[in-house]
């Protein structure tokens, strides 16, 4: 029978066994892009869900757990942490990403997708259904104009999954804050096996952000500030600049590291 405790240790036993966090850079030598993830789990009933389908959180597009899987139980989320060279190399310049941050986004990215179908694969011959919202063909975002700037109206999003499960708040750059910070990836998966809820050791959105406004300096776009937050078109546009430098590879994250909430949560930050 899975419990939590086998979960968890299902899910720390086929990260270690699972290829592709150890990729191969041209000049760098062999890099490993992610430490071990944190895991959160909320009750796949946990109001949140039904919360997000207002159009002030993500909007009515949004698919509830049972949605994506009938007699769904639990939602899992996990934090994958860049590891500290993959962080310390995007530090050095201010307006270029680095080797392995392009890396980290789309092979940690591919890596991912293909743990989190190891990971499916798994609880199914355990005698468990789940579901990975993000490798469903249901999975879609629309895109919608806000004023100056565009929002998302997503079937599921990775990053309020994880708010659900305990695992961190909102940051001014919109990124999610967690105990081993900011600087990582997310991915979800939703179970039909009722495993004991994470509590959520904070009460709003923004607790564990300081606002020290370090993001807004970091960003070479300038889509950040301490007034209006994150700006998607210019973040956007800036991602597009370097698709076209990069490619077959993009990404930035010039907020995410440099900054208190790099690896760790602030100290000073709520709860």
């Amino acid at each position: 029978m899975l419990t939590k405790e086998t979960f968890q240790e299902l899910c720390q036993a086929l990260f270690d066994q699972c290829p592709g966090n150890r990729v191969e850079i041209p000049g760098l030598g062999e890099v490993t892009l992610f430490d071990r993830p944190l895991i959160g789990l909320a009750a796949a009933g946990d109001e949140l869900f039904e919360r997000y389908r207002e159009k002030k959180v993500i909007g009515p597009a949004f698919m509830g757990p049972e949605e994506w899987l009938p007699g769904a139980k639990t939602v899992a989320a996990f934090f994958f942490p860049f590891t500290e060279a993959v962080r310390r190399s995007n530090r050095e310049s201010q307006d270029r990403p680095s080797a392995p941050w392009l890396y980290g986004r789309i092979e940690g990215q591919q890596f991912i997708g293909a743990y989190m179908g190891a990971l499916r694969s798994s609880l199914a011959e355990e005698g468990s259904r789940a579901c990975v919202p993000s490798l469903d063909e249901r999975f879609q975002v629309r895109f919608e104009p806000d004023g100056v700037d565009f929002r998302a109206d997503s079937r599921w999003s990775e990053r309020h999954a994880a708010y659900a499960c305990g695992l961190g708040t909102f940051g001014l750059s919109r990124g999610l804050i967690t105990k081993k910070g900011m600087a990582g990836r997310i991915a979800s998966i939703i179970l039909d096996v009722e495993l004991e809820p994470d509590q959520r050791p904070y009460a709003g959105v923004y607790d564990y952000c300081i606002r020290c406004g370090a993001c807004a300096r970091r960003c070479p776009a300038g889509a950040i500030s301490l007034k209006r937050g994150k700006n998607n078109l210019k973040c956007n546009a800036f991602l597009d600049r370097m698709k076209k430098e990069y490619a077959p590879r993009y990404g930035c994250g010039k907020c995410q590291v440099g900054v208190p909430c790099e690896a760790c949560r602030p100290a000073n930050g709520k709860t």
